[in-house]
């Protein structure tokens, strides 16, 4: 059976998944995602929320050919690492594309996204995901 996720959790995330909201250390001055109350840099709680810039590069990609059984029906897929324009770093899955035409230094654009379906009785989750600049 495939893992489930709670209609009240989905909710509960939407905000930050939809609007591709990050964190910013009052100290130490770095940015990150997703947002968290803990600065992953420094350890500071001094984090303000902030909205991250919607475009970006691809620094590092892979193509998952043999995705866990709840993604199979997206494979192949692409996952980057989107350096985006402020520095900050996103594991994203680019979309809009072929996996064999993505390459590092592709610049990116956020999107809004299905991220998956849990079945014809389920929830559908959706999010940010990256796509090339036209």
């Amino acid at each position: 059976m495939a893992y489930m996720r709670s209609v009240p959790r989905a909710w509960r995330e939407r905000k930050i998944k939809y609007q591709l909201l990050g964190g910013k250390c009052k100290d130490c001055g770095k940015s990150f995602y997703p947002y968290r109350q803990i600065c992953p840099v420094c350890g500071s709680t001094n984090v303000e929320q902030v909205k991250l810039p919607e475009k970006g590069v691809i620094e590092y990609f892979t193509i998952v050919r043999t995705p866990p059984t709840e993604f199979k029906e997206y494979a192949p897929y692409v996952l980057a690492i989107v350096k985006l324009e402020d520095g900050t770093k996103v594991l994203a899955q680019i979309t809009d594309v072929e996996p064999n035409e993505v390459y590092e230094g592709m610049e990116v654009e956020a999107v809004f996204r299905k991220y998956r379906e849990q079945g014809p009785n389920g929830i559908i989750e959706y999010g940010i995901k990256f796509r090339p600049v036209k």
